[in-house]
């Protein structure tokens, strides 16, 4: 039997069998579609907090008081218990770090804005040096940012996202217009570039104010954050880092031999934490996909089971005719192949889409790499021919004269 023989054979007992055939597809699809989705979904979350670790610039780095990321409770009370960070701290850095090309601080807080009589919910307030906009690359769409005299005199000057424009100043050029942030009228003098959206929540809502400002409205307990980027390349960024870091140590007392009583964090700390965690994610979410394709792998192997059964007849007729083991095996093994490889196909496609529907829905970031769609084929056709082995083995070695005997 010639290989396209088999496959004509293969693909008319399908046919013949279109409903069945559908329906073995279905533990497939779902398994494909899910290992698809995940894998579109964590290329796509990694893509996105790269592109926004990148505009940071490798050649930044932050001081803090805690980690940005905390995995425990005990972790969490061990960092409130360290001294905050203050402005003296990054003065310090910005006059004794000679690598540091700029230095900057900022604070944050949320609250609500008014303006014509309409209010913002959960705005973000920044308290920002006037070097923080170039160090967390925010680009000025429409008028100016802040300058050293806005920090020096606490000015009532304010940057603002485009959430406020859009829904609380809709009319006319906002340079120059008033808002009020927790009832204290400022004056808009540049709006920051549209960021979009990351999971359904804007990154827009925002306003920005000299961090002098900030800190004689707020308080001058709260913990400052401290950016600053390198003089150079890697070398030059780390005796950046361990200048900022002896700094800060002899600032907070911190004695010889013992660990930083401060967070001294690059972009490829955050890029590893999240490497790690994505990682992890992708491990288990892949693991209980898994499962959904030894499922289908499963019902493969029954409807091949009784297709042997049905076709018993037919295939004692073939092997009286001469037909040879393998010839058996090889059309049993294309038709289980065959069913699952389109039921990966159309796994392929779903997740995709899924994928993109969840895209639209909550702006969660998704990305199809190629590798992924030939992933899901090949683990589609694997499982199909992993579970046809066993009936097509028992179809192959059917003895002709019993198959012959036995009833349509």
């Amino acid at each position: 039997m010639q290989l396209i023989e088999a496959f004509k054979l293969a693909l008319q007992s399908l046919w013949a069998n279109k409903m069945r055939s559908i329906l073995t597809l279905i533990g497939v699809i779902m398994g494909v579609a899910s290992v698809i989705m995940v894998i579109t979904m964590v290329q796509g979350a990694n893509r996105y907090v790269s592109t926004k670790l990148s505009g940071y610039g490798a050649d930044v780095f932050t001081i803090t008081r805690m980690s940005s990321l905390i995995f425990s409770p005990e972790e969490y009370f061990k960092f409130q218990k360290r001294k905050i960070v203050r402005m003296e701290d990054y003065e310090a850095i910005r006059a004794g770090c000679e690598e540091c090309r700029e230095v900057g601080a900022s604070l944050f807080k949320s609250t609500n804005v008014v303006a014509n009589g309409k209010s913002s919910n959960n705005t973000g307030v920044r308290g920002l040096t006037w070097t923080m906009l170039s160090l967390n690359n925010i680009d000025i769409a429409i008028g100016r940012g802040f300058t050293p005299a806005d920090e020096e005199h606490a000015t009532k000057n304010v940057i603002v996202g485009y959430d406020i424009v859009d829904n609380l100043l809709p009319d006319g050029d906002p340079i120059g217009k008033e808002i009020r942030v927790d009832g204290i009228p400022y004056t808009i003098i540049g709006v920051g570039d549209r960021q979009g959206k990351t999971l359904g929540q804007s990154q827009d809502n925002w306003v920005a104010i000299p961090i002098t400002t900030y800190q004689q409205i707020y308080g001058y307990n709260d913990s400052v954050d401290v950016y600053a980027r390198a003089n150079g390349d890697a070398q030059v960024m780390e005796r950046a880092k361990d200048q900022a870091r002896v700094i800060m140590r002899a600032r907070r007392h911190d004695a010889p031999g013992q660990p930083d009583d401060f967070e001294l964090e690059t972009n490829d700390t955050f890029l590893d934490i999240w490497k790690q965690i994505s990682s992890l994610f992708a491990a288990v979410v892949l693991g209980l996909a898994s499962i959904a394709l030894v499922v289908g792998g499963v019902v493969i192997m029954n409807i091949m089971l009784v297709s042997v059964t049905e076709r018993t007849r037919e295939i004692g007729v073939r092997k009286a005719l001469g037909a040879k083991q393998r010839d058996v095996l090889l059309q049993f093994l294309i038709e289980s192949g065959f069913l699952a490889l389109v039921g990966g196909a159309f796994g392929v496609l779903g997740g995709v889409l899924v994928g993109k529907i969840i895209t639209v829905l909550v702006g969660f970031p998704t990305a199809v790499p190629i590798w992924a769609v030939f992933l899901g084929l090949f683990l589609a056709t694997s499982v199909g021919i992993f579970f046809g082995v066993y009936p097509a083995s028992k179809a192959a070695k059917l003895d002709p004269v019993v198959a012959l005997r036995a009833e349509m």
